[in-house]
């Protein structure tokens, strides 16, 4: 599984980044944004959403009530912090989204494993002070080319 670690300092430079990694994705992608509260995975998807052509970052906000977002059915942008148990999740109807030419980003579908696609990428993100932020992603798609500097 390849993996590239980055390293942002600001927010600016986390939507940058997210926006240079829709370029990379394929059109058909399953996304996870892993990392604690205020780790800044809203910031990225603002990013890689703008850069899809989905939305501007300041149209993306995180779907935690809503659960899902959709942006111009290219890009779902989906949120399991609220959900308790995988009967809950399943019944969001993720399934069908990820049968979908779209890039479905989803925080939190870390916690679970069984119903996230086997080929998807996973984004891991560490505060490293306020502001800083290490990013590592990895992937078991074939994306368009290599990672973005």
């Amino acid at each position: 599984m390849p993996v590239r670690v980055y390293r942002t300092n600001s927010e600016d430079q986390t939507i940058d980044l997210g926006r240079r990694l829709a370029r990379w994705l394929p059109s058909r992608a399953v996304v996870l944004l892993i990392g604690n509260l205020g780790a800044g995975k809203t910031t990225l998807a603002k990013g890689i959403i703008h850069g899809l052509g989905a939305a501007a970052p300041e149209e993306v906000s995180s779907p935690t009530y809503t659960l899902i977002h959709e942006y111009g059915a290219i890009a779902y942008h989906v949120d399991l912090y609220r959900i308790e148990s995988a009967n809950e999740a399943a019944a969001l109807g993720l399934d069908e989204l990820f049968e979908r030419e779209a890039v479905v980003l989803i925080e939190w579908g870390e916690r679970f494993p069984e119903l996230i696609p086997e080929e998807r990428v996973e984004i891991r993100m560490d505060p490293e002070g306020e502001e800083s932020r290490r990013i590592t992603v990895c992937s078991t798609l074939p994306c368009r080319n290599t990672f973005p500097e």
